[in-house]
């Protein structure tokens, strides 16, 4: 599986952007996806994460209410609306693949990753 995650950039605080990740897998639409996170110095984070149905969907506290994590598995895409963006949410954004069933909240469940984008919140 190859993941390649785009959609980053630089926005000032309170605006918007969405990454998209899109996937090389011929059983996407088995796949757990999720989207991590890691700021400068700063360990690896979960941001959200949708189950392969979309039925079920985590999101991180940090960014509920505000992100929203969605999957089109005809196209084999998971994307990630990020709405009034706070300095805090600048970091390289990665989308990941997980087999199991279950999104899971913790990097090491997630079997391949992607490059990662950049997002730059400014003031």
């Amino acid at each position: 599986v190859q993941l390649q995650a785009s959609g980053g950039g630089s926005v000032q605080a309170g605006g918007s952007l969405r990454l998209s990740c899109a996937a090389t897998a011929r059983t996407f639409s088995s796949y757990v996806m999720g989207w991590f996170r890691q700021a400068p110095g700063k360990e690896r984070e979960f941001v959200a994460a949708i189950s392969s149905s979309s039925r079920t969907i985590n999101y991180a506290d940090a960014v509920k209410d505000r992100f929203t994590i969605s999957r089109d598995n005809e196209r084999n895409t998971v994307h990630l609306q990020m709405n009034s963006l706070k300095l805090e949410d600048t970091a390289v954004y990665y989308c990941a693949a997980d087999r199991t069933s279950i999104p899971a909240t913790y990097a090491h469940y997630y079997d391949y990753w992607g490059q990662g984008t950049q997002v730059t919140v400014s003031s």
